[in-house]
């Protein structure tokens, strides 16, 4: 049983992924009709020992629709002409995908706008003012 290593501190096991595979809808030749070449990646992403928990919601969030209500992710992959390269690139593609949720997200720092900011913004008010005030029609209520 491996272990592939997406950070240095997360790896999964491959017993946790399924493969299947399928016709695939690309490029393939005359064994378009004949070959099963399309790879459909399945990752437990809910039951995963692997995953810490902050790790496992942000992925969650970053699959989207390739997630299934019970939790499982599934990355299907059909770019070539190989199982072997396409079983590859759904790997890859997974490796990514909890690479980026491992990044916790960056604390927004505040900043206030600077003076020349407020002054443009002020200036941009006025003139708006103007234009809209030019629109309006004559007040003839004095005579």
């Amino acid at each position: 049983m491996s272990l592939i290593e997406i950070t240095s501190t997360i790896s999964i096991s491959e017993s946790e992924l399924e493969e299947t595979f399928v016709r695939s809808p690309g490029p393939g030749g005359q064994n378009v009709n004949k070959v099963a070449t399309a790879v459909q990646l399945r990752f437990d992403v809910e039951h995963s020992p692997s995953l810490p928990h902050d790790v496992r919601e942000r992925l969650k969030k970053l699959a989207g629709s390739r997630l299934t209500d019970s939790g499982e992710l599934i990355i299907e992959a059909h770019r070539y002409r190989t199982r072997e390269r396409n079983r590859r690139d759904a790997r890859e593609r997974l490796v990514a995908l909890i690479q980026r949720a491992a990044k916790p997200p960056l604390k927004r720092k505040r900043t206030t706008p600077s003076k020349a900011a407020k002054a443009r913004r002020l200036e941009e008010k006025k003139h708006q003012s103007k234009k809209k005030k030019q629109r309006r029609t004559p007040d003839f209520s004095d005579e």
